[in-house]
């Protein structure tokens, strides 16, 4: 079994919404990934290392979705030390790990907490906000959801679907309000109930369009204002979008300081070499994946894992890694 397959483990919700059509067997995208990529590898393991193994490398790393620079860096990382093809996937592995060490824990400091969670249209934002607001709130935590999406008819209506299905309350406008003011509606809110966390939607922005993204620049002011802090800007992420998702992060980071992605229908459509370009190109770490449309279909970014996933097959079948290269890279989970 796939190190990253998981099976439900609990009761959960079977409404599907408009932006969650995802697979029902929740299989994490590593195993469509490794599927090719892990094979693929395995072949290249016991070949004489030369250029054609490093093509052949630099062409499935390529394929998982990884970016050109992504690939080039890891390879001239791995090239200058790699004495054979084995010893190259070994230290692939260690690189992959290395470059993904960063902290995955979502901030709860302020008197609430303010998450804002953005991303185009299509995404997965509202899903994964309800799966936000399940889990802080199984871990104890008074959550309030802002439904500041104003410009999307069903938006509200579908927030509040979640929120009366998740048990947490929800703060919003007429069509059309301004964002910012209910923003700021549910942050006081919260802090005149005591609750920890306030998770605002927003509009599923288009990049590429500047008057829309002022608007969310001034969610963000309007947000700083209010009661609480800003704790965390997540960014949501289809990983089934690629390359595309670079455009998408480096133009939010600069609008709203994004702290951290939220990366969506990661269960068997997308590819995931995303997570890796992400984190190299702009810095931004993969704080959480979502793996399936159920709930509680929401898990920490776990690097390790999402590595061996991915070369399993190739760098731990019928082999053991050396004292060097693992010495170097935390124990295994």
């Amino acid at each position: 079994m796939p190190l990253f397959r998981r099976r439900k483990q609990e009761a959960a919700f079977s409404a599907r919404t408009p932006d969650s059509a995802l697979a029902s067997d929740h299989e994490l995208a590593s195993d469509s990934t490794q599927a090719h990529l892990a094979a693929a590898l395995v072949a290249i393991k016991d070949a004489k290392l030369g250029e054609d193994v490093w093509l052949e490398i630099e062409r499935h790393l390529l394929s998982a979705d990884l970016g050109v620079p992504t690939t080039h860096r890891l390879l001239e990382s791995v090239k200058a030390e790699a004495t054979s093809s084995a010893h190259a996937l070994e230290l692939l592995r260690q690189v992959l790990v290395n470059n993904l060490a960063a902290s995955t824990s979502l901030s709860t400091e302020g008197s609430p907490a303010i998450w804002l969670v953005v991303g185009v249209n299509g995404v997965g934002k509202t899903t994964t906000i309800a799966k936000l607001a399940k889990r802080e709130t199984d871990l104890g935590r008074r959550v309030v959801l802002a439904a500041a999406d104003t410009f999307r008819a069903a938006a509200t209506e579908q927030l509040q679907m979640w929120a009366e299905r998740v048990g947490v309350s929800v703060v919003h406008g007429s069509e059309g309000s301004d964002p910012a003011s209910v923003v700021f509606d549910a942050v006081e809110h919260a802090a005149a109930n005591s609750a920890d966390i306030v998770i605002a939607d927003t509009a599923g922005r288009i990049h590429t369009k500047s008057n829309l993204m002022d608007e969310i620049c001034k969610v963000r002011r309007v947000a700083d204002k209010a009661s609480g802090r800003v704790a965390e800007v997540l960014l949501v992420l289809d990983a089934t979008n690629g390359q595309n998702g670079i455009a998408q992060a480096s133009v939010f980071t600069e609008a709203v300081d994004v702290t951290g992605i939220v990366l969506t229908k990661l269960d068997g459509a997308g590819k995931g070499g995303i997570v890796l370009s992400v984190q190299h190109e702009l810095g931004l770490p993969v704080k959480l994946i979502g793996v399936g449309e159920q709930i509680t279909d929401i898990e920490t970014f776990r690097p390790e894992q999402f590595v061996d996933a991915l070369l399993s097959d190739a760098v731990l079948s019928d082999a053991v890694l050396s004292d060097a290269v693992l010495s170097e890279v935390s124990p295994m989970r």
